[in-house]
């Protein structure tokens, strides 16, 4: 299942052409401004091996996982990115799966295409547990979908 920004269709991605409402219309763009403001603070990661590497040592200091759709053939990576993925559900990390690397690439101002990134939490103890606006906003996506069997595929904007 793809998201569309304001539809849910079967198997295609959220725009903002759809004709029926969701309850996260912009989530495309939520994600763009919560990478942005997450960038501005250093708190993401970029690509698979450093989130591995971070997630292997501190996995309790990532917020949300953003994954971008493997590419046909490439199956090495497509394990790498399907252990993450389990790895991050068994630690309670949300999991945001988006359509295309080069876009989330574009987005995080990467040369090199990079299939993911993680956001890290803003708080180094529990007693501060705030996140900004659209952090929320995409927390409260992922709980929706938490128990889905198919997960949305978030279409993000182009830039």
């Amino acid at each position: 299942m793809v998201l569309e920004e304001t539809t849910v269709q079967n198997m295609a991605p959220i725009s903002a052409t759809g004709d029926n409402n969701m309850i996260y219309p912009n989530i495309g763009r939520t994600i763009k401004t919560a990478l942005f403001k997450a960038d501005n603070e250093s708190r993401v990661i970029i690509g698979l091996s450093a989130a591995t590497k971070i997630l292997a040592k501190q996995p309790e200091g990532s917020l949300i996982c953003l994954m971008a759709q493997p590419k046909a053939g490439d199956s090495a990576t497509h394990m790498h990115e399907v252990l993450l993925e389990a790895f991050c559900y068994e630690n309670d990390i949300y999991v945001i799966k988006v359509d295309c690397a080069t876009k989330l690439s574009r987005i995080l101002g990467t040369t090199i295409v990079e299939s993911c990134c993680l956001i890290q939490k803003p708080w180094a103890d529990k007693e501060n547990e705030n996140l900004n606006k659209s952090e929320n906003i995409l927390v409260d996506f992922c709980e929706t979908y938490w128990d889905s069997p198919t997960q949305p595929i978030v279409k993000l904007p182009t830039v």
